[in-house]
């Protein structure tokens, strides 16, 4: 039972991001407009957008080997720490600098930074 409290302490930003990064990709991939105010006008856009979603979703796929096989889970942690702190803090330089964006721009800011210094967390205790 407390093998199974651990692992679900120290994998659950992982699930979480998963659960929202996936969504979010393919949105970005082929509906941007759906929840966001970004309408993109060239196919140069386009192409940028889907690469967005490619690399969301191979992170998200490296996160799940991360949760079920154990030889990846420091770098499936790392390498979450560092999209989500990445993503955060550009957030907040973009607040800091263009203003303030809708609320679902912040509340992701939010949770961004709340999943990478959870990461950091999660490696100072595992490792």
């Amino acid at each position: 039972m407390i093998k199974i409290q651990h692992d679900f302490i120290y994998k659950i930003h992982l699930l979480i991001s998963i659960l929202i990064v996936v969504p979010v990709a393919i949105i970005y991939g082929f509906q941007p407009n759906l929840i966001f105010d970004i309408h993109l006008d060239t196919i140069d856009e386009h192409n940028f957008f889907k690469a967005i979603m490619g690399l969301y979703l191979g992170l998200s796929f490296l996160w799940i080997l991360g949760i079920f096989k154990s030889n990846y889970l420091k770098l499936a942690i790392t390498t979450n720490v560092i999209f989500m702190l990445g993503l955060g803090f550009g957030r907040l330089i973009s607040i800091l600098l263009d203003g303030v964006p809708s609320f679902d721009y912040i509340y992701g800011t939010l949770a961004e930074l709340l999943l990478g210094f959870y990461g950091i967390w999660v490696l100072r205790k595992l490792f």
